[in-house]
């Protein structure tokens, strides 16, 4: 049976939305691909609020993807036959057309195929010249695939050094502190080094990862910290994930020198496709543990010998996925097409109706319903919101909770900690004299470890809003909060152990 979720009108909600944001009208070929493209939502009655997490294929793209194997025969590329040559094009094809896409110039830059943007971010970690004085410097904002490196440098016999989010409000890193964790020195003034930029320093100092855009407040980081860290002797690997599926990034302004992408977040599919953007320069200075098939020009047995392939080649362990791979021709055209600039004025719009709505929220003794984490306004942030819903008396729901009453409700929404701890211990003012109590509570599932922490919320809620979004979908979320959550008591009745973030 199909489930029946909220009313929506959505000629009232475009009317209410475009006096609070007249140019959510420049976005309206978005509403007629909703209707068109993206039509399998409204027959599901579904409210979708999930982008960051996954992007969502127009029926073009499936389309495409059907035509493709209709009329043609594709084999394994590491060969010359007919199947072979005909898959290695599309597969080149499909490079070119990424670094079209960054204004990327094929001389400086390659692409490198992996399984997601985490495939991206192991290549460089693994391969990363690690040794005593070289370090790791991670905003406290990042995804565990970037805190995961620490391993890697660790093994290196490299530091790790975090920046902290001190501006606990938006929950931010601030720039001065970007600069004191890049600066070696303590005696080194982070403002006098903002006024009188360093020159570059030959000797690598190490590396420096962040995200453009944090999934899990949807905070922007400044892009001008890639230079910042150039400056210090960094090599940068820039976390593009959540950014790219509402912002262009131009790669001949920027120059980082590695870019992790995942597809399927731009625009659905293919799953299973990311892709290492990466500098030919950076690349010559990493070096594989190992070697796969695909990955060596020769190797021999009889004597412990082998010879890598050159730039990308080297990188991509075994068969690419070369079935798929051609799909981001299709989704880089097809959002191309579309104007990330128009997918980006409506996410932005339909972000500030939304934050607004849910700010405005407040049980009948007046107390507020909402508290966020993150901008409560549009500056530096992109289309993802999050959140927890309070009670009556001040009480924070469980997200488990409201995972289930929503998805009851057919709302596809995120909670839990969103893969980024840092963030969440920010957001939700875990300190670490909390986090201390960990190491005497030996705790053996992540249950014994929330339980150890005591605090009042271990994770959150998050909506996010993407290409296929329309204000009827905020309206529709809106009054499932209002609706089932006003005035009432917090209860953690029937709910299961936790057992993961």
């Amino acid at each position: 049976m199909e489930k029946q979720g909220y009313p929506r009108d959505r000629n009232l909600a475009n009317r209410a939305l475009l006096e609070r944001y007249p140019e959510y009208a420049s976005t309206a070929v978005l509403d007629d691909l909703r209707s068109t493209e993206y039509s399998f939502l409204d027959e599901k009655n579904h409210v979708y609020l999930d982008y960051t997490g996954a992007g969502l294929a127009a029926t073009a793209q499936h389309r495409a993807h059907c035509e493709r194997f209709k009329h043609a025969t594709f084999g394994n590329p590491h060969s010359s036959n007919p199947t072979s040559r005909a898959a290695t094009d599309l597969v080149d094809e499909a490079r070119e057309r990424v670094l079209q896409y960054f204004s990327a110039n094929s001389d400086e830059y390659t692409v490198i195929f992996t399984p997601n943007a985490t495939g991206a971010a192991r290549l460089v970690g693994e391969s990363y010249p690690w040794r005593r004085g070289t370090r790791l410097v991670l905003t406290a904002d990042n995804h565990n695939s970037l805190n995961g490196l620490r391993q890697f440098a660790q093994s290196g016999n490299s530091r790790t050094v975090y920046i902290p989010i001190n501006d606990t409000e938006e929950v931010r890193v601030r720039e001065t502190d970007v600069v004191t964790a890049l600066s070696r020195r303590s005696s080194c003034s982070p403002l006098a080094w903002l006024e009188k930029r360093k020159p570059s320093t030959s000797r690598r100092q190490g590396l420096f990862a962040y995200p453009a855009q944090s999934n899990f407040t949807g905070v922007r980081h400044p892009l001008s910290w890639i230079q910042l860290a150039q400056d210090h002797g960094y090599d940068v690997l820039l976390d593009a994930a959540a950014y790219l599926p509402t912002a262009k990034l131009n790669l001949s302004a920027l120059k980082p020198e590695f870019v992790m992408v995942s597809w399927y977040k731009v625009f659905g599919t293919p799953t299973g496709v990311g892709c290492l953007v990466a500098r030919k320069d950076a690349l010559d200075r990493l070096r594989r543990p190992w070697f796969a098939g695909g990955t060596v020009q020769a190797a021999t047995v009889g004597l412990r010998w082998h010879l890598m392939e050159k730039d990308e080649a080297g990188f991509e362990d075994g068969t690419i996925n070369y079935l798929s791979i051609p799909d981001v021709t299709v989704g880089l055209d097809w959002i191309s097409k579309i104007g990330i600039d128009t997918v980006a004025t409506r996410v932005r719009c339909l972000t500030g109706w939304m934050l607004e709505r849910l700010l405005a929220l407040a049980h009948s003794g007046g107390r507020k319903m909402i508290v966020w984490y993150g901008p409560a306004d549009l500056q530096n942030r992109g289309g993802t919101v999050c959140f927890n819903i309070l009670d009556k008396d001040g009480a924070v729901f469980d997200e488990r909770l409201v995972a289930a009453e929503s998805a009851d409700a057919n709302i596809s929404l995120r909670t839990g900690c969103f893969c980024n701890p840092g963030a969440g211990e920010a957001a939700l003012d875990i300190k670490g004299s909390v986090l201390a109590r960990l190491a005497l509570a030996r705790a053996k599932s992540y249950q014994d470890f929330v339980s150890a922490l005591d605090v009042p919320a271990v994770g959150a809620i998050r909506v996010s809003l993407g290409i296929a979004s329309v204000a009827a979908d905020v309206d529709a979320f809106v009054a499932f909060v209002e609706e089932t959550y006003r005035d009432r008591v917090v209860t953690t009745k029937n709910l299961a152990p936790r057992a993961s973030c």
